[in-house]
């Protein structure tokens, strides 16, 4: 109990660093994010320890590789967080991590300090115990997953030989509820971009010009409308292409994934749910791709009114992506889409910003029949094998490059409030996890 309470207050420690990557201003905090991280390791037991230069936040690398008739891990996390705001609606600091009912309350608490955290503390444990590893384990801890890892897949790429290995561990994905372990199978691939429609060089008096001239924000909405269908299916010719059937097996198998269509809204606060009609919710989240609007700019924002027509609106838009969707090839049938639907007297440019292919990963590989056993011991439930509806575009370069099976060992949950205010983590999971990947590294 001791060594799980030492092993509390260095996690609390570490979510008290403001590593926020979407803000320059926390340049200094993330780099002290890393040092503290690789600090951390070295007490851990790991060797070779180094952050690592990139061309923006630094990666964290440690390794143990004395076992040479073992497997190669890597442990890939992120040690960068989300903006704490709005920070009114927290019931304690974001950044003054908060213990009430055996939840600890921070930023980053689920994503990812607390799950990355679970991985280096069971290394810690083993070597405390035995003064040695049963296989060899990397870290390669990243500071820019929440600002789509600009920087990660190219220092893969160079460094393919240092981070070779047979499997990748992931923990930045949830369990399926407190006692049901979750092994995630599938992500959703990613395309993320930014929509400028312009129609004026000045904002214009309505009362001179109203009614005569194109209005930004009036052209954009009508844009914006043509990317669904009445039945919430997207509009875009070619979208679709690449995308799997939906056969029976597969709608069987997500038909065992555990859902509650009344639990969904409660937790999101909704009235009703809304998505492509033929399917259900998890299937509209696990196997079918979406484009979503996720933000609209336009016009005057101040108080009060002020009557123009307006010369620019904008917004972001992102897709989620399955099977052999290329998101490429999917960019440039919505730029066909946008430039067929754009009326009369408007100019249109598209900054795409995010770019990741799906991955899947067969549940029958030994690395992820062994994590799940691992869970056995710890879980009220057998472990499932979810699609995901989220993307972790890293995870294709390691699958690709390195040639290493992706095993994505979830201990977060869903209500644990991640991106959000009130983010927390379960410490019943940070314990139980160590003790999880105890097992499954000694399993081998």
């Amino acid at each position: 109990m001791k060594k799980e309470e030492a092993y509390i207050n260095d996690l609390v420690e570490f979510l008290s660093i403001p590593s926020i990557s979407t803000d320059a201003s926390y340049k200094n905090d993330v780099r002290r994010g890393a040092e503290w991280l690789a600090e951390d390791l070295k007490n851990s037991g790991l060797e070779n320890v180094e952050i690592l230069e990139t061309g923006g936040h630094p990666v964290v690398y440690g390794d143990w590789l004395h076992k040479p008739d073992k497997p190669v891990f890597l442990v890939y996390g992120h040690y960068d967080v989300q903006p704490a705001e709005p920070l009114d609606l927290w019931e304690s600091s974001p950044f003054e991590p908060e213990i009430r009912d055996d939840k600890v309350y921070a930023r980053g608490a689920t994503d990812d300090k607390g799950q990355l955290m679970i991985h280096v503390k069971a290394v810690a444990s083993l070597m405390e115990k035995h003064g040695e590893l049963p296989v060899n384990v990397k870290f390669c801890f990243e500071g820019e997953e929440e600002i789509a890892s600009p920087n990660l897949v190219p220092f893969v790429k160079q460094h393919k030989e240092k981070l070779s290995c047979d499997a990748v561990l992931v923990s930045d994905t949830p369990l399926m509820d407190k006692e049901t372990p979750a092994i995630v199978t599938g992500l959703r691939g990613a395309l993320a971009f930014e929509m400028t429609l312009t129609t004026a060089s000045v904002d214009l008096h309505s009362g001179a010009y109203g009614g005569a001239v194109p209005n930004a924000v009036h052209h954009l909405v009508r844009v914006l409308d043509s990317f669904h269908d009445e039945n919430a299916k997207v509009a875009v010719e070619g979208f679709y292409e690449g995308v799997p059937e939906a056969t029976e097996e597969l709608r069987s198998e997500m038909g065992r994934i555990p859902f509650s269509a009344e639990t969904m809204k409660q937790e999101g606060g909704l009235s009703d749910l809304y998505g492509e009609e033929g399917f259900t919710p998890p299937e509209q989240t696990g196997i079918r791709p979406t484009l979503e609007i996720n933000g609209v700019t336009g016009g005057y924002q101040g108080a009060g009114m002020k009557t123009i027509v307006p010369k620019e609106a904008s917004a972001k838009i992102s897709c989620r992506l399955v099977g052999d969707q290329n998101p490429g090839k999917v960019f440039e049938r919505i730029e066909r889409h946008v430039e067929n639907h754009l009326p009369r007297g408007g100019a249109v440019r598209l900054d795409k910003t995010i770019e990741a292919r799906a991955v899947t990963m067969d549940a029958d590989n030994e690395f992820i029949q062994k994590a799940a056993r691992a869970y056995d011991d710890f879980y009220g439930n057998r472990t499932l094998f979810p699609k995901e509806g989220g993307s972790i575009p890293i995870i294709e370069v390691f699958k690709n490059e390195l040639g290493a099976q992706p095993v994505l060992m979830g201990f977060g949950l869903q209500s644990e409030n991640m991106h959000a205010p009130n983010e927390h983590f379960h410490l019943e999971n940070f314990r139980r996890g160590i003790r999880t990947v105890e097992k499954y590294l000694e399993s081998f």
